[in-house]
């Protein structure tokens, strides 16, 4: 995927095509977000979107790789100034229950993305390398928190981050489906679970 060639794009009509495919893929999933839908959404002609995404597809990828970048980029920098193993939990639980309570849009379409993963080898490809970026950042982090005595880490930071995401993914897939429930019982065992391997 030519995925650089968004930058040609002014930011503005970048990130209202993000916006509104985003948008359109958490109402009507992905077979029902058309470039009419989304075009017609971003305000932007629907051979725009065909000349510079090629398809949905492709689009649907950007859209997770620009919201992890800002994701990834915040929640960096709020993990650089823990001071504690219990800062990085709590920033972690902060940063997963901000995602479900005020982005369901980006999880509803990260699990329609990792879907389409399963019947599309490109779209397989990127959401890899997108899940291999994510944890590369965290890992790094974790790592540097370890080697200053911040923290301790049970495992190898790959096999903590791992399980962290394992667990973000479990949890965020049930909020979204019963949002309705009290989930701070669950997410308090799920604490408790990661006390284990990062003290």
């Amino acid at each position: 995927m030519e995925a650089a060639s968004t930058r040609t794009l002014s930011n503005d009509k970048a990130q209202r095509i993000v916006d509104a495919m985003r948008s359109s893929v958490a109402r009507r999933g992905v077979a029902g977000s058309t470039f009419d839908h989304v075009a017609r959404e971003a305000g932007v002609s629907r051979g725009l979107l065909h000349y510079y995404f090629g398809t949905k597809e492709r689009l649907l990828t950007e859209v997770v790789r620009r919201d992890f970048e800002l994701r990834m980029a915040a929640l960096e920098a709020a993990l650089e100034k823990a001071q504690t193993a219990e800062d990085v939990i709590s920033l972690l639980v902060a940063s997963l229950e901000d995602l479900v309570a005020n982005d369901r849009d980006l999880v509803a379409v990260g699990f329609e993305l990792f879907s389409l993963a399963q019947r599309n080898p490109e779209i397989a490809a990127e959401y890899a390398e997108l899940q291999a970026g994510m944890r590369r950042h965290i890992v790094t982090v974790l790592a540097d928190k370890h080697e200053q005595g911040v923290l301790h880490l049970a495992a190898s930071p790959e096999a903590v981050v791992e399980v962290l995401l394992s667990l973000a993914d479990g949890l965020s897939l049930r909020m979204l489906l019963e949002p309705e429930r009290d989930h701070s019982e669950t997410i308090a065992a799920g604490v408790a679970a990661v006390r284990a391997i990062i003290a």
